[in-house]
């Protein structure tokens, strides 16, 4: 997966794609996207990117959602088969305005859910609501999409942490990416161009045509290894492997909202709710 960043472990890590990341500025202005994608309403951790997210129903009243990814939480990598819910956290975000941008900070009081299974995601529940951060930074949450994405469509990643925009299109869709322990289902695979770096992890991936997130950016093949960490491997429905070094992967965020209720509470029993459970329930 795209490595979390913490401390000297940076530069160990990504040696001089770090510098050369940590300089770069928003992608240029597209002229043919639909929708203008820019920094707001994305957020930056200590070690990752995420996005404040709301679901259809949410209403201004309710408290806020960070999403980022499951490997990102600050507590360590889940294991596989491992579901964390109604962790507490005070964890800080800093919340970016449209050009990248520090407008100030928002704390978590727990973490919500966060797995690697299936997926690889994480949702902060804040201590402030969508009105308060309105009203406070001028910044308005990101819808998610309640629908699969497409193949062919046009996307964004944005790295609050690294304040870079990749651009390029959904390529195709993985039945299973695997990665060291963990197995990830019905993964979205980029097209060359987001070609996206440790620190990117937990970037919402947005799609132009709607303006909605419809995926969570979280690895890619660096060495060409076959399905180990930071290596991961395409799996097909019969079983064949493939490797495609230098590709960048996201996992689809559409099946999260049919998971969360009334003022944005957790709900894994809700009808349509796919989401891993934690073991034994």
């Amino acid at each position: 997966m795209h490595r979390p960043l913490v401390g000297a472990l940076a530069s160990a890590v990504l040696g001089s794609a770090a510098l050369i990341g940590a300089g770069a500025g928003p992608a240029a202005a597209d002229t043919h996207r639909v929708k203008a994608v820019d920094f707001a309403g994305t957020v930056a951790l200590s070690n990752c990117s995420g996005s404040l997210v709301r679901m259809p129903d949410s209403a201004d009243t309710d408290k806020a959602l960070v999403m980022s990814n499951g490997h990102c939480v600050e507590s360590g990598m889940p294991g596989a088969g491992e579901v964390l819910v109604d962790q507490p956290s005070s964890r800080g975000f800093t919340v970016l305005s449209a050009s990248g941008g520090s407008k100030g900070t928002v704390r978590a009081s727990k973490i919500a859910y966060a797995t690697m299974t299936d997926t690889d995601v994480s949702l902060y529940e804040l201590t402030s609501t969508y009105a308060d951060i309105q009203k406070k930074y001028g910044i308005k949450a990101l819808p998610l999409a309640t629908e699969h994405p497409v193949q062919g469509a046009s996307i964004k990643v944005v790295s609050g942490y690294w304040k870079k925009i990749y651009s390029c299109s959904i390529d195709g869709f993985v039945h299973e990416l695997k990665e060291g322990e963990w197995t990830w289902k019905d993964s979205v695979r980029y097209t060359s161009a987001c070609n996206t770096i440790g620190g990117t992890s937990g970037s919402p991936v947005i799609d132009t045509a709607t303006g909605k997130v419809a995926a969570i950016n979280n690895t890619g093949n660096e060495d060409g290894g076959r399905c180990t960490v930071n290596n991961p491997c395409e799996v097909d429905e019969n079983g064949t492997v493939t490797v495609r070094q230098g590709i960048n992967y996201a996992q689809q965020t559409y099946t999260i909202p049919k998971c969360f209720g009334t003022g944005n509470k957790l709900d894994l029993e809700r009808e349509g709710c796919t989401l891993p459970r934690p073991s034994g329930e």
